[in-house]
């Protein structure tokens, strides 16, 4: 296995290369610019050199005796440490040199000296200045001197100045070597020890395990900006691709799921109606970096609970009959008792009279077996909670299919549910007891249930609230509250109708 290098040490190795490349940058600048500082320093002098000799009586009146301007040259190039000082004629003959055996010959130089006008640069390896010699008399160009240093290597003239640059260059090498440690070590501590290679396999775990997991996840900063969110979220949530990056409040969102994700709506197992799919939301905020929700699709929970409370509503009615008939039992073993055989044959018959009229007021009136069914079971439920379940006069339905039938036992049963709900806690109002209408009718391609009842009913203010999901006037003690509305205003938006509230008249339309 490939041998890893530590954080401190990667950051130490990068560091000094960067450094070290910055050094160098930074050396070969000084070199170059210490060594162009030397060249015209020693242009400078060498053309002060030729110009001293230049300017010598002696040299002006004796440019052809060479035996007599050997000397000054000499002299010259002695004192000023010029490597070589050439006079030369007119015809660019050399007539003065260190050297006796370039003396007579033809100096191949290209230079303006014998114009008239003076002239500094490099010839070969040296650093040379040709000035013109004038005659004394005549004033026009008879000869000119020329003045040469040997040019040093590119570190040499760096070397020769002031500034030690090795010695900087070493003080700046070690504080970046001092910085990258301590910086390495910095950088250590804020990512917990952890390794580049640890933090790395942190990361792909995470994505992992954020993709992976059935649970959406959602992550927010402190402005509600959506700062991460796994596949499984954005389809439950229906986000767009870009939703990372965007606030909540941009999002097409409905308000009760703003108000969930952005910590408005408090509380855990937040249920959340989204594109007809009911959501379980619950958000943990974190201290200085917002907020993390995780969200469950709970449709197939909630359809399981429906179904076990339609099996607990009808073991309900089950239990109220044979309350109720556990009741008629011990009226009529009372009245054996007392040897009232009239009365016995005359309470049967009461009985049976009133259970035959509701079943053929329901089957006359209601052809679908499902519907007419729970209507004759709720009123069984309805009796024992001292309510009458009463048909409204204008009832009329005949069969339909099996999904129409479905969801009308649905929104009669909660409208039902609810209106039992509301008058268990209230009197005989005017001695006239306890009552719930229901009205089931087919209209040209639609069916209308209408349920009233004898409560004091829903607030004009909060007509249009009570189907948001989520709310609820009564005691949420027991199981979850502020759905059943909710659900049945789905069921109806789906079939592309409607359902309303007006004081304690339920209205539901469902399109066939």
């Amino acid at each position: 296995m490939r041998h890893r290098r530590s954080l401190a040490s990667q950051l130490l190795a990068w560091q000094l290369l960067v450094v070290t490349l910055l050094l160098c940058a930074v050396g070969a600048l000084t070199v170059v610019q210490t060594g162009n500082n030397f060249r015209s320093n020693e242009e400078r002098r060498m053309l002060s050199v030729a110009e001293t000799v230049a300017a010598n009586s002696l040299v002006q009146e004796r440019m052809g005796n060479w035996r007599e301007l050997s000397a000054p040259a000499e002299t010259a190039r002695s004192l000023s440490g010029a490597s070589y000082v050439l006079i030369l004629d007119a015809r660019g003959l050399v007539i003065a040199s260190p050297d006796p055996a370039q003396i007579g010959t033809t100096a191949d130089t290209r230079t303006t000296a014998l114009e008239g006008r003076a002239w500094t640069g490099t010839t070969g390896d040296s650093i040379e200045a040709h000035v013109p010699v004038f005659d004394p008399v005549s004033r026009r160009v008879n000869g000119m001197v020329i003045a040469g240093a040997e040019e040093p290597g590119i570190f040499a003239g760096a070397l020769e100045q002031p500034v030690d640059v090795l010695r900087y260059l070493a003080i700046a090498l070690l504080i970046g070597v001092t910085g990258s440690l301590l910086l390495a070590r910095r950088v250590k501590n804020q990512t917990l020890g952890l390794e580049p290679h640890e933090i790395t396999a942190l990361v792909e775990n995470r994505e992992a395990l954020l993709h992976g997991i059935r649970e959406g996840v959602v992550g927010l900063d402190g402005q509600n900006r959506i700062t991460l969110v796994n596949d499984h979220a954005s389809d439950l949530l229906a986000l767009p691709e870009n939703a990372v990056g965007r606030s909540v409040e941009e999002l097409e969102l409905n308000d009760r799921l703003r108000d969930v994700l952005t910590g408005r709506a408090t509380g855990v197992d937040q249920l959340v109606l989204r594109q007809g799919v009911v959501l379980t939301l619950n958000r943990m905020p974190i201290d200085g970096a917002g907020a993390v929700v995780t969200l469950r699709d709970r449709t197939e929970l909630l359809a399981l609970q429906h179904e076990l409370d339609a099996s607990q509503h009808a073991t309900d009615t089950l239990r109220a009959q044979a309350h109720e008939f556990a009741n008629r039992l011990h009226t009529i073993a009372g009245l054996i008792a007392l040897k009232e055989y009239d009365e016995v044959t005359n309470y049967i018959h009461q009985l049976s009279s009133a259970q035959d009229q509701w079943r053929t007021e329901v089957s006359s009136s209601i052809g679908d077996p499902a519907v007419a069914a729970l209507l004759i079971a709720k009123a069984s439920l309805a009796a024992e909670r001292g309510t009458r379940l009463r048909l409204a006069p204008d009832s009329a339905l005949g069969r339909v299919d099996d999904a129409l039938s479905a969801d009308l036992v649905m929104v009669l049963g909660n409208l039902v549910d609810n209106a039992l709900d509301a008058l268990s806690s209230l009197g005989a109002p005017g001695g006239a007891g306890k009552w719930i209408e229901v009205g089931v009718m087919q209209v040209d391609d639609e069916v209308q249930v209408v349920v009233r009842d004898s409560g004091p009913g829903v607030a004009p203010e909060l007509v249009e609230e009570v189907f948001r999901h989520g709310f609820t006037t009564k005691a949420a003690s027991h199981g979850e509250r502020g759905i059943g509305l909710a659900l049945i205003r789905r069921a109806c938006l789906r079939r592309g109708g409607s359902v309303s509230v007006s004081g304690s008249v339920f209205t539901a339309r469902l399109p066939w």
